[in-house]
């Protein structure tokens, strides 16, 4: 057997130990791979989305690459880490350190190389599904149709190769062979009791309960100055709650004696701290990282949620037109026949009303205000189902505008409330009741009076013209269609408003982010939850033989699982949980810098991926009970 043969061999002896780092790495490849048939589809070699989402797309493969190289070094340190003993049984053969080096190097290459192919096979095989979807998603004229991408295989093999060659010489440049005693005993030798701080352990709470107040107190824009000093004193926390906090609560926990000696508690406490403090840095990277990957998904999602509802809250009418002020009423009869004939042409049924718009002064004479009669306002609100208003004589109804999220300031009706409206004679109007309502964009807020008051006013300082449209349900995609025909009209361009449309803009302006930044959370999520994987399956030689000793002394096979089902979740959940922690916070920093609620945006993110955990914990715990059980009984 030649020594590339043995090192081939050595890998398929390892599957269980390398399966998580070749799938992962497969994983990483095929996402990769499929950012890369995006950017050399045909589709995207010409239009804007060539500058919009191929822009992304580079960024995010570029983050992907980078991630990949530290994600594929640590995994090899993992295995380097585990396999101590099985390098001193090879020195005690003959092996040379040289030797040693070179079998990690043909191992990685190895795996490297399939992993690579793997993923790209994977990625032909869904590309077309991946496709489609994107196609949706992106919100993108073009058809993406499946395509044999020639060059993003080239690409992806090539960039791929190279990264795991660099890491292979770098893995086998710093490979320390240590003395064949400490390679023997391996993990045998005795780590000492763990110790933490109570000064640190003090300091990791103050941290974290100063970082998450500043970030839930703080409002508006002083959110983003906050940002930055939130960031560092809740990752300094963090690394000092895994760290010191965690082993100092173990502690006293395994001290209480009531909790200590419960049933099969002496067994979870014993070598509990030592796993807390050995997985520590694990557990903060996997914390960081899942942190980073909600923040950022939840952070678009939500944007993109608060821009639509608060358009659809502001903008109740299909359509809406608002003339210049130096627009002639021949001009704006002109405008509204060009309106009504694109609308006859993409065949929209909808109902329109006109209005003009009055401004008035107050009492006091340097406020101007909008007063609408009530048999106006009632027209228009006829058209979107909202309640008619009928004020009574020398009375006000000032009017909010419904659903306002964007100002953060005093509401309109605290100053409409103290005005004063003059009539003639010496007589005035008070206004009286304030109501909201999505009959007119006015974030200013305004008047309804009866006709007979209206009447009575004196001369408007400046008059306007307000026309909307109501088309009615299902009629979405010619409603865009017109929309996008009011765009290219440059007498309408500015100037009338379909919300359709704009929130369809608003869509595809945010899918490839949307698309992008799902893609790389996704990737950072699985790499979070691989180094888990690494970490629990790096222990179970030890855990086998710890668990075999104590199973002849009387421990049953459901006291068995029970012990091992804790172990797996406290080291699966505990980063996940001060993850969901972190973006749980950091989304309601957001949700109050726009002074918008973000809770069901933040609930979905966050309840989606513990819900993927959930699902990748109990497939692992499946397999790893499996193997404890094996050697126990």
């Amino acid at each position: 057997m030649t020594f590339r043969q043995f090192a081939f061999n050595n890998v398929l002896r390892n599957k269980r130990l390398y399966m998580a780092y070749f799938l992962s790495s497969l994983f990483t490849v095929m996402v990769f791979f499929t950012f890369a048939i995006f950017a050399f589809h045909p589709a995207f070699l010409e239009g804007e989305i060539n500058n919009n989402v191929l822009l992304g797309m580079g960024i995010a493969g570029g983050i992907i690459y980078l991630f990949s190289f530290f994600f594929i070094l640590y995994s090899m340190s993992s295995f380097l880490q585990s396999r101590k003993k099985e390098f001193g049984l090879l020195m005690m053969l003959g092996a040379s350190s040289k030797q040693i080096r070179l079998m990690v190097f043909l191992e990685n290459i190895i795996i490297g190389f399939f992993s690579t192919v793997s993923g790209i096979l994977a990625g032909l095989v869904f590309a077309k599904a991946i496709l489609l979807v994107a196609e949706n998603v992106l919100i993108i004229d073009e058809s993406l149709n499946f395509y044999f991408p020639t060059v993003a295989i080239v690409v992806t093999f090539l960039s791929f190769i190279l990264l795991f060659f660099c890491i292979s010489i770098f893995v086998s440049f710093i490979l320390r062979t240590n003395k064949l005693v400490d390679l023997i005993k391996g993990d045998k030798q005795s780590k000492g009791e763990p110790k933490a701080s109570v000064l640190l352990s003090i300091l990791a709470a103050l941290l974290l309960i100063g970082g998450y107040g500043t970030a839930l107190y703080v409002k508006g824009a002083t959110v983003v100055f906050a940002m930055i000093p939130v960031i560092i004193v809740v990752t300094l926390g963090t690394y000092l709650l895994f760290t010191q906090l965690s082993v100092y609560v173990i502690r006293l926990l395994k001290k209480n004696k009531s909790v200590f000696w419960r049933k099969t508690n002496m067994l979870l406490f014993s070598d509990l701290s030592f796993r807390m403090k050995d997985n520590a840095r694990t557990f903060f990277m996997v914390a960081i990282i899942s942190t980073v990957a909600f923040s950022a998904i939840g952070s678009l999602y939500g944007f993109q949620s608060y821009l639509t509802k608060e358009m659809k809250q502001i903008n109740a009418f299909t359509i809406t037109y608002n003339p210049y002020l130096k627009d002639s009423e021949a001009v704006v009869q002109e405008d509204i026949n060009e309106i009504n004939s694109i609308l006859q042409g993409e065949s929209i049924d909808a109902k329109m009303e006109a209005m003009e718009l009055n401004y008035f002064t107050t009492t006091e004479q340097s406020e101007t205000v909008l007063i609408v009669k009530a048999s106006d306002y009632n027209r228009f609100a006829a058209l979107i189902e909202e309640k008619e208003l009928h004020p009574d004589d020398k009375e006000a109804i000032i009017v909010e505008q419904s659903g306002a999220i964007i100002s953060s300031g005093p509401k309109a009706s605290e100053k409409l409330m103290k005005l004063r409206i003059p009539l003639e004679g010496d007589q005035e109007i008070v206004p009286n009741q304030v109501v909201e309502t999505k009959v007119l964009t006015s974030m200013n807020g305004y008047y309804v009076v009866n006709d007979k008051n209206f009447k009575q006013l004196s001369s408007p300082v400046r008059s306007d013209h307000s026309v909307v449209w109501q088309a009615e349900k299902g009629q979405t995609d010619q409603v865009i269609e017109a929309g996008r025909k009011f765009d290219l009209e440059k007498n309408l361009q500015h100037k009338t408003f379909a919300i359709d449309y704009s929130i369809y803009e608003i869509n595809k302006a945010f899918g490839p982010m949307l698309f992008i930044g799902l893609f790389i959370g996704i990737v950072f999520f699985v790499s979070a939850g691989s180094f888990l994987y690494f970490r629990l399956f790096t222990d179970l030689d030890e855990e086998k033989r710890k668990f075999r000793s104590i199973a002849k002394i009387g421990l049953t096979e459901t006291e068995l699982n029970k012990v091992v089902n804790r172990q797996v979740a406290l080291l699966f959940f505990a980063p996940i949980v001060v993850a969901l922690i972190h973006g749980a916070v950091a989304l309601t920093a957001l949700s109050r810098m726009f002074h918008y609620n973000l809770t069901v945006e933040s609930s979905l993110v966050l309840g989606s991926f513990a819900l993927i955990q959930v699902i990748y914990f109990l497939i692992v715990r499946f397999f790893y009970v499996k193997q404890v059980k094996r050697m126990v009984f």
